[in-house]
This record gives structure tokens, C-alpha cells and sequence, in this order.
């Protein structure tokens, strides 16, 4: 892995999101040769380093450390060190800290090298049988202040809208979507590409009479209908 002359290499490597034989050749190959792992959780990552024996020294960096963490891996990049940046699972950047220290790269002019692979998201989107040529990723959303301006909000998104959310708000979730968007078509994935993977697909009445049988576990992806689908819906056949 050769570095420019003065800098090290910042590589915004995509583990799995579950299954550790999700992960590329070259992602492996890169997080044997950095200098350097920036984990959102060191113990996490230890495990699929341990499965691919790879072994190198680890530097946590997540939400909370995020202002004095990024600044210190933006100095040993400077100083021509070459860092792997990993979440817990998936690609870095989607609904994680790494954005920070991403942009304080680009910045400084350090180089920042894509090593793609597993997203949750799109791995769910790509399965779920609702429209994918158009559609907005809108993460988590917010747990107290504007919540109920962004459902407000996804009433009239045109796309389809993808979400987030934790096994212990997925069905207050799903609730206040019945309530501020309607009985629309959902499918809510979890565990992907591990032993209990688990996709319901159905209007959002029957989806939350499905999971109120079972114990919520997992982080969940919830893909919705949008706004163009359910007019195309409605529309008589020709």
C-alpha cells in the first residue's frame, strides 16, 4: 500500500454486518497493513480481526470522543502513519462518527481511500420488494425534538424512505408511522446476514401485529412506501 510522499492514508474500510465472511479481500489485506485501526468499539473489531488473524494496535474513536479522537488520528496521519477507519459493522460514515474525522482529512489534504463492502441499509433496500431506482436515507430519527416534524415530513417524500432504528423504540417507531403516514406498505429487516435473520414485509398494521409476538433484538432497518408507490398503487389497471 504505497502513501504519498508526506502523509499517511486514511482507508474508510466496510466490515460485516453480521456474517464475518462478508468481507473482502482487500479490506483484509488493508487492515494487516495499516500502521493504525480506528474502531468505534475495539472489543467489536477485535473479533473479526481475531477470525482473520490479523493483529495491530487499536485506537477507539466513536460519538462521544469523537472531538479529541479525531484531531489526534488527523496528527499521526500527518506524520505519514496509515490508519483503517471500521464502525461496529458495515460501512463507516452511515450513522456513526467517521464524518469528522473524514472531513478533517480532506481538509488537510491527507488522502482518504474507500474500501467498500457491507451496508445494512442497502442490503435490506435491495430485498425488501419496494421501489429502489429512487429513495433517501434518513437514518435515525430524532427521539424528542422534531420527530414529529420529520414523520410530518415522510407523509409527502416521494421516494423511497429507508430508517434505522433500536430493538427498544421499533414498535413506538412503527406506531407513530401508522399515525402521522398511514397504513402504507413497510418492511422491517433485522439480524441480517446472521443466524436469526428476520424481513416482514406488509402494511404497517400487520408488520407491528407481527413483532408485538416476538422479543425485539437487533438494530432494525425499516424500508417505506413512498408517496409516487402508493399513488401508483391506487391507480386502476388499464
Amino acid at each position: 500500500m504505497s502513501q504519498p510522499s508526506g502523509g499517511g492514508i486514511l482507508y474508510v474500510v466496510s466490515t460485516p454486518i453480521g456474517n464475518l465472511d462478508d468481507i473482502t479481500h482487500r479490506a483484509v489485506k488493508v487492515l494487516a497493513s495499516v500502521d493504525l485501526i480506528a474502531a468505534e468499539d475495539t472489543r467489536t473489531t477485535k473479533i473479526l480481526l481475531d477470525h482473520y488473524s490479523i493483529r495491530k494496535p487499536m485506537l477507539s474513536y466513536f460519538s462521544r470522543n469523537e472531538g479529541q479522537r479525531a484531531p489526534q488520528l488527523i496528527e499521526k496521519l500527518l506524520q505519514g502513519r496509515s490508519i483503517a477507519l471500521v464502525s461496529d459493522a458495515g460501512t463507516p460514515g452511515i450513522s456513526d462518527p467517521a464524518y469528522s474525522v473524514v472531513r478533517l482529512a480532506v481538509e488537510r489534504g491527507i488522502s482518504v481511500v474507500p474500501i467498500p463492502g457491507p451496508t445494512a441499509f442497502i442490503s435490506a433496500l435491495v430485498v425488501s420488494g419496494l421501489p429502489t431506482d429512487r429513495f433517501v436515507f434518513e437514518g435515525f430519527l430524532p427521539q424528542k425534538k422534531g420527530r414529529r416534524t420529520k414523520l410530518e415530513a415522510l407523509k409527502s417524500e416521494r421516494r423511497t424512505v429507508v430508517l434505522y432504528e433500536s430493538p427498544h423504540r421499533i414498535r413506538k417507531t412503527l406506531a407513530e408511522i401508522y399515525e402521522h403516514l398511514g397504513d402504507r406498505q413497510v418492511v422491517v429487516a433485522r439480524e441480517l446476514t446472521k443466524k436469526f435473520e428476520e424481513i416482514v414485509r406488509g402494511r404497517v398494521h400487520a408488520v407491528i401485529e407481527e413483532l408485538a409476538k416476538k422479543e425485539p433484538r437487533g438494530e432494525y432497518v425499516i424500508i417505506l412506501q413512498g408517496a409516487d408507490d402508493i399513488q401508483k398503487e391506487s391507480e386502476p389497471a388499464l
